[in-house]
Formats: C-alpha cells, structure tokens, sequence
C-alpha cells in the first residue's frame, strides 16, 4: 500500500498559476500515462469501497477517468455527472462555488434507482464544491450515499468542512497535501 502511494505521488505534477495566478493544479496526466501508477489508484479507490456497491458516480471531466474502471472493477454501474448542455433528457442541476470561480453540474432525474447504494469518485477534493453539489443532486434521486473517495486531498483548503456539511460521513483519499 505504501509503495503504491509514493508511486502515485511521484505521478502528480504541480503546475503553478493554472487555470489562474495563485492556483496550483494537479495534474494527474503522468499518473494516467502509467499503467503501473494508474492501476494503483484504481486498486486504492477499490479497497477503499465500504461493502456492496450498486453504482459509482464521477464527475466532469477528471472524475470520469478514475470512476468509470472503479465501477468495472466493483461490479457497478457508472453514472456520469455533468456539465450544463451534455446530457440529453431532463437534468437535475445544482450550481456551487469553486476555488476560482463557480460551476455548475447536472445529472439525469432518472439516473439512478431510489435507495441506491452509491460511491462518489474524483481526483482531487479541493474546496468541496464539486463533491457538496453533487451530494446534493444525489440526494434529489433519493439515493444511498455510502463514500467518497478521491485520488488526493488538498487539505489546506478545507473541502471536509463542506463534505462535513454535506451530510458526508465516509471519506477517503489516498493522499493527502
């Protein structure tokens, strides 16, 4: 387990002042482009699974990259969450804050079954608007929201703070900046 995090964060690159001056982006690219690193974080997010697991959901767009294979290797589906205008039928919206600026996020009404035993998976928790807001259209469907898991958490910025507000009592990442 050790050895599988210091692979994934010898993988991450900080880029300074991107997407704006003062934010330092994690780019997770590297880690993508190794298979042994990649597998890895899929392997971490996995073990991290509390029990039974009906379906996974990411977010736009890194979120995809990581909950799609977790949900293959669980034995669950995949629901994606996205951004206005991408999906097709009606949508649940919530809009919400970001560290530089705001978003919003949809997710079809029917997406998935009331009661639900539901996984959230993203790279990075950074403020916790991404994973607050989609909290919040889970709890539209009526669903079960049993854990979060994230590749990596930057902890100076409080984002548990609103996972906390967010009714979000399972959380884990694999690690922590």
């Amino acid at each position: 387990m050790q050895d599988q995090q210091t692979l994934i964060k010898s993988l991450i690159k900080d880029v300074p002042d991107f997407p704006k001056p003062g934010v330092v982006f994690k780019d997770i690219t590297p880690l993508l482009a190794s298979p042994e690193g990649f597998q890895a974080s899929i392997d971490q997010i996995v073990a991290a699974a509390p029990g039974e697991i009906d379906i996974v959901v990411g977010m736009e767009a890194r979120g995809f990259i990581f909950a799609a294979p977790v949900a293959t290797a669980l034995g669950a589906g995949f629901v994606p969450v996205r951004k206005p205008g991408k999906l097709p039928r009606p949508v649940f919206e919530e809009q919400f804050a970001l560290e530089y600026g705001t978003e919003t996020l949809t997710m079809h009404r029917d997406a998935i079954p009331a009661g639900s035993r539901v996984m959230v998976v993203d790279d990075v928790l950074a403020t916790g608007g991404t994973i607050g807001a989609t909290a919040k259209l889970l709890r539209k469907l009526d669903v079960n929201l049993v854990h979060v898991a994230v590749v990596m958490e930057l902890s100076f910025l409080n984002g548990r703070a609103v996972l906390d507000e967010s009714g979000i009592d399972s959380f884990s990442s694999i690690l922590t900046a």
